[in-house]
């Protein structure tokens, strides 16, 4: 069935259409046979990977040319769901081409992005993301084989969930892409700590050297990092703008800041915020402000919470900004 004649709204509205296309039409589906990599003047090499944590499975066909190692062949078979057969065909595509060793380095994330209609947009659902791990796995153990070493030897990053075979870059990317905030929605996107638990925090049956608890809340203290960093380029580059702003533009510029950084803060804790006034008063430009919700009778509203919002503004707007409650 097309993804056109599906009721919107629907689970298949997170499908992206590429994947919608090669769950029914693999362009590279099929096998190569001894003969046809011996016409090539090629090895043929043939590896199952399974996926003990869905039930997948799939086999990749390479014949390897022999005098360059390129790739000039490249087949599957897939044992499995669409998103499965999906992400093999595209894995089987990004291959071909290449050297074994360029090969190699294809990673599950470059798999799930190949999928995707917008760079911006996850080309499947987040329970489907350990699909495109599974093609990834399938590679080195083809390029083991060919090399006639483990497909381990390949293994550059550090593997945190053993279960799915989720590395810790791609955990991190996975957070920062699609903008995760809970361990639910890690789990939900890549797999690990789907299964055995033990990388989720610690206390499980297998001792860790890193939990995806940590990894989270390390990955979103960068975020933030990132986005202050960010606001300080743009402030930099747009020194003294404010000063020149009409009183309209100035309360505008403000609530914008307000808006994106810092009032999904308050309401976090149940508090909000507005803006009464802003008034000259050289060298400061002071901000008149009503805490609203919990924020009202918070005790750290004249502290804490105060000195956060400030610091946002001072870098977002203009390094002058002075907030007032009133």
């Amino acid at each position: 069935m097309a993804k056109n004649d599906l009721v919107s709204g629907s689970i298949w509205d997170e499908y992206s259409n590429i994947v919608t296309d090669r769950m029914n039409n693999p362009q590279h589906q099929g096998e190569i046979k001894e003969e046809e990599a011996e016409a090539l003047n090629a090895e043929l090499i043939v590896a199952d990977f399974g996926a003990e944590s869905c039930g997948d499975a799939v086999r990749l066909y390479w014949a390897v040319e022999k005098n360059t190692d390129k790739i000039v062949a490249s087949k599957f078979k897939s044992f499995g769901c669409g998103t499965a057969i999906a992400s093999s065909d595209i894995m089987t595509e990004l291959c071909l081409g290449k050297t074994v060793d360029e090969a190699v380095k294809i990673t599950n994330i470059d798999v799930e992005k190949a999928m995707r209609d917008r760079p911006d947009v996850p080309a499947v659902p987040p329970q489907k993301m350990h699909c495109s791990v599974m093609a990834y796995d399938v590679i080195k153990k083809a390029a083991g084989q060919y090399k006639g070493v483990d497909m381990e030897s390949f293994e550059t990053e550090f593997i945190v969930c053993e279960c799915a075979r989720v590395t810790l870059d791609t955990l991190k990317e996975v957070i920062k892409i699609n903008k995760l905030s809970t361990l639910e929605q890690v789990t939900d996107y890549t797999k690990a700590g789907a299964f055995c638990k033990s990388c989720i925090k610690e206390g499980g049956h297998e001792i860790k050297d890193i939990y995806l608890m940590d990894i989270l809340d390390d990955t979103l203290k960068e975020m933030e990092q990132d986005k202050l960093k960010e606001a300080a380029d743009t402030t930099e580059s747009g020194a003294n703008d404010f000063a020149k702003m009409t009183i309209v533009q100035r309360i505008k510029a403000v609530d914008a800041v307000i808006e994106s950084d810092i009032r999904p803060m308050l309401i976090m804790d149940g508090g909000d915020m507005e803006v009464v006034d802003i008034k000259e008063n050289m060298p400061h430009y002071d901000l008149y402000i009503r805490y609203l919700g919990a924020c009202s009778t918070c005790s750290t509203g004249s502290t804490g919470t105060l000195y956060a919002i400030e610091s946002v503004l001072k870098q977002k707007v203009d390094e002058n900004m002075r907030v007032l409650p009133i």
